[in-house]
């Protein structure tokens, strides 16, 4: 991967982490700390506790999918930083840039990663 890509993939991924955040930041309640906007969320005395049990539940999964997603992009930065960015985990071959550009924090080549699906399938 040539340096001029990996700048431009640094500043996407960048660029998309400080989306995430801020996502993660309004959604938390700006610069109020989680259990304090979790409390506020919650605490509404019209709504019943199976509302309020729903509501709780898909906060905390849209939460971990928005965390998850945080570890993915800076796993992904560090990649560049040590130089493995863009090379298939599996194979060692280098990810096409078109598949960077669709997933910037793509660990695997198409090819790899249909492999990868397959099998999950297969033991779900």
């Amino acid at each position: 991967m040539t340096q001029k890509l990996n700048t431009i993939f640094k500043e996407q991924l960048l660029a998309q982490r400080a989306s995430l955040l801020a996502q993660l930041s309004d959604l938390r309640g700006g610069t109020v700390g989680r259990a304090e906007a979790s409390a506020e969320h919650f605490g509404q005395k019209e709504d019943s506790s199976a509302q309020e049990s729903s509501a709780r539940e898909l906060e905390f999964a849209l939460d971990a999918r928005d965390s998850e997603e945080l570890d993915r992009l800076d796993a992904a930065l560090r990649r560049i930083e040590d130089g493995s960015y863009g090379l298939c985990v599996d194979c060692g071959v280098e990810i096409p840039a078109a598949r960077l550009h669709a997933a910037p924090d793509a660990l695997r080549c198409i090819a790899c990663q249909e492999k990868l699906e397959k099998t999950q399938a297969r033991q779900a």
